[in-house]
Parts: C-alpha cells; sequence; structure tokens
C-alpha cells in the first residue's frame, strides 16, 4: 500500500520541481527582457517620444521598447526555459511566441493608456508603475502560461530526443 502512495507524490515532487525551474529561468530571461524594456522606453520617453514632442510618445515608446524584449525573450525562453520543448518547426513556434507575447503586450499597453489618458496620471514615474509594473506582472502571467501550456507544451514538441 505505501508503494502505491509513493509513485504519486513521486510525480507529483517532479511535475512540481519542473514548473518551478520553469518559473526560475522564466523569471531570469524576463529580468534581461525588464532591463531593457525599462531602458529603452524611459530613453525614449524622455527624449524623441515625450509626450511634450508627441501625444502618443508614451505608447509609442512601449510599442518599441516591448518589442525589443520581446526579440531578447524569444531567444533566452525558446534556447534555455523551454529548450526541451521547442520544436523543429520553429517559425510557427515563433509566430505563436509572438501572438502570445503581443497579448501580453497589449496587457501593458492597456494599463499604460488607462493611467496615462483616462485617469490622467502623466509623471515618468506614473507611466513606469503602470506600464513596467502593473502591465509587466499582468502580462507576465498571461504569458507564462500560455507559454507553458500552448507555445512550448511537451506534447507539442516533435524534436526527438
Amino acid at each position: 500500500m505505501a508503494t502505491d502512495q509513493a509513485v504519486p507524490r513521486t510525480r507529483l515532487r517532479a511535475s512540481v520541481s519542473v514548473l518551478l525551474g520553469q518559473l526560475w529561468k522564466f523569471a531570469l530571461v524576463g529580468g534581461v527582457g525588464f532591463v531593457l524594456d525599462f531602458g529603452v522606453f524611459n530613453l525614449l520617453r524622455l527624449t524623441v517620444l515625450s509626450p511634450d514632442a508627441v501625444h502618443e510618445g508614451p505608447i509609442v515608446a512601449k510599442v518599441v521598447s516591448t518589442s525589443l524584449a520581446i526579440i531578447a525573450n524569444w531567444i533566452g525562453n525558446r534556447y534555455w526555459t523551454f529548450g526541451p520543448h521547442r520544436r523543429s518547426d520553429s517559425a510557427v513556434e515563433a509566430l505563436e511566441f509572438v501572438v502570445v507575447s503581443l497579448a501580453g503586450m497589449g496587457v501593458g499597453l492597456l494599463c499604460l493608456w488607462v493611467s496615462h489618458y483616462v485617469l490622467g496620471l502623466t509623471s515618468l514615474l506614473a507611466d513606469n508603475i503602470s506600464s513596467n509594473v502593473v502591465g509587466l506582472l499582468l502580462g507576465s502571467l498571461l504569458r507564462f502560461a500560455l507559454y507553458r501550456h500552448w507555445v512550448y507544451h511537451p506534447r507539442r514538441s516533435r524534436r526527438s530526443r
């Protein structure tokens, strides 16, 4: 009887271990993307895409900075976080990754838009909190779930081992 219970516990521990490993790697890859996103957003927001120069400047700056972060994150997640589950059809995988990443970007842009244009919180600090804290956290939850369960799901992997 004791061995019957040991098998599900062993599987559960293995599953939790894999999940925690993926979360850790996802967070590190995301950290690199965050630094890139944050730096480029603020550089653009303070210079050529300042709201004083371009009304939609903060939104455009966020699209540019997040797009660069998406490229860095695709490389890190494809080859490291979900490396064992990447597929041989990398073009389809990349397209799916971009779709999920754009959905995550949409979450961040929505947070920025509501804060900046609806609530009138137009300072650099407010733009950073809405897009680089709230939007990033909500978008990351969405992206991790969709990457893990759709883009890099083990059953979709066609790569030979």
